[in-house]
């Protein structure tokens, strides 16, 4: 498939597909005159870049899960450990969620004698509130 093709079908730009290609997530097979061209597996590769980010994977990260023939080859341990990850995000979200919408009806003359929001500025002030830093996670 040429690059406008692979585009099309992927839902991507051709700059992003040579980025991509930069980076060493996808290789062309070849050129039709000024073209590059495209095995089929790309899209099952384009798939997992696009699964990756969305799971907030780095292209590094998501880089190190294709072996070097460019099939997927992914650390179960590393996806685990992004798992962990998205759930603490979710928990503090949570949180948060609850906090906003125990202030948005509380009874409280007014927020600053409300304790539960009183709480969530303290967490907030404590940078408890805040998503945490990433990991390094060792790619394979």
């Amino acid at each position: 498939m040429d690059i406008a093709e692979v585009a099309r079908r992927a839902g991507v730009p051709a700059s992003t597909l040579r980025y991509y290609e930069e980076k060493g997530l996808i290789a062309s097979v070849g050129r039709q005159g000024l073209r590059r061209t495209f095995a089929p597996g790309v899209l099952d590769q384009l798939a997992l870049v696009a699964l990756g980010q969305a799971a907030g994977f780095s292209l590094a990260e998501i880089k190190g899960m294709f072996s070097p023939e460019g099939r997927p080859s992914i650390d179960r341990a590393q996806l685990s450990a992004k798992a962990d990850e998205i759930d603490a995000t979710v928990r503090r979200l949570k949180a948060m969620s609850d906090g906003l919408r125990h202030a948005a009806v509380c009874p409280a003359p007014s927020h600053a004698e409300c304790p539960t929001f009183q709480r969530l500025l303290r967490a907030a002030s404590a940078g408890n509130l805040q998503p945490r830093q990433k990991r390094a996670v060792r790619a394979r």
